[in-house]
């Protein structure tokens, strides 16, 4: 069974304080610091493309032993801010630059916020079906290149990062069953602009995601046959502060549901495995990972430690 091996990940080496910024965007410290909830968003190098982003965290996995670039069978990129206008796609430049074999597959997938637990299903049918043993994972998504500087509804929050997670057959953890969902008809509360800018509507994405994340988390834990007992921390999509305690009051499950993207922003598709290789105690065994946001659309699935 396809599982995840390792994590590895960067973040933007550049970062800018949210507090030296509230003046000038008109905002409050009580919205930063109780609604948004990040101090400092990361910002990848003004000359980074995000093929570059993306290849700093699968050279970190490489240095890490975990894998050789030679043993990798299939790259899947998950992105909606590819190189330059998208073609080639972005996976082909990162399989270029990660010095990967001519037989390694490479591909692109457009998702967002739910893209990490989105990737996780394709990328373990895809090696499953192939009789694949090692692929990675990436998620690179830098919102740098669309964010408005003058906008407070996005400049506040969004971070740039990108993560590389080892799918082997010889796993550190076992992904259970999933659930996923869209909401269509939502799609233009987080679009970008004619004026190719992130555009987003707040209040739509909060309630969007507030409906319909408990929901989900409870038929993934059905479809598992457990319960939030069984479970020892919910790794939550970092969308922002209050949206994740507000899931975690909803399902009665504050503690287990920590906010952990002050420092970095939300870093979209790379904000769960940012936690999972950085911030997730050794002693959990149990996880349940949810993301949500762009599409707008939701995945949630159950990882277990071998």
């Amino acid at each position: 069974m396809i599982g995840i091996g390792e994590i590895a990940y960067v973040i933007g080496e550049n970062s800018l304080s949210n507090r030296d910024r509230l003046e000038s965007l008109e905002a409050t410290s009580d919205l930063l610091e109780n609604k948004i909830g990040v101090m400092t968003v990361a910002r990848k190098a003004a000359d980074m493309e995000t093929s570059d982003l993306a290849l700093a965290a699968v050279r970190k996995l490489f240095d890490s032993g975990a894998v050789k670039p030679e043993e990798i069978e299939c790259l899947i990129l998950v992105t909606q801010n590819p190189d330059g206008y998208g073609l080639p796609h972005t996976s082909a430049i990162l399989h270029e630059k990660a010095g990967l074999s001519p037989a390694c597959a490479a591909f692109d997938i457009s998702l967002g916020c739910s893209g990490f637990v989105y990737g996780l299903s394709v990328i373990s049918a895809f090696m499953g079906a192939n009789g694949m043993t090692r692929g990675i994972l990436v998620t690179a998504d830098p919102y740098s290149k669309v964010v408005d500087d003058h906008d407070r509804n996005t400049t506040l929050l969004f971070g740039d990062a990108a993560a590389a997670t080892l799918m082997t057959d010889t796993p550190k953890w076992n992904i259970g069953k999933m659930d996923f969902g869209t909401q269509g008809s939502l799609h233009s509360a987080l679009e970008i602009s004619n004026e190719r800018h992130l555009s987003m509507n707040g209040r739509t994405v909060f309630n969007f995601c507030a409906q319909n994340v408990p929901t989900s988390i409870n038929k993934t834990l059905d479809k598992n046959n457990l319960t939030l007992d069984d479970i020892d921390l919910l790794v939550l999509h970092q969308g922002s502060k209050f949206i994740v305690e507000t899931i975690g009051r909803r399902l009665g499950a504050t503690e287990k549901t920590p906010f952990l993207a002050a420092d970095c922003g939300n870093t979209v598709s790379s904000s769960i495995p940012i936690i999972l290789a950085g911030g997730a105690p050794k002693e959990a065994r149990r996880i349940l990972i949810s993301g949500f946001g762009v599409g707008l659309s939701w995945a949630t699935t159950i990882i277990e430690r071998v």
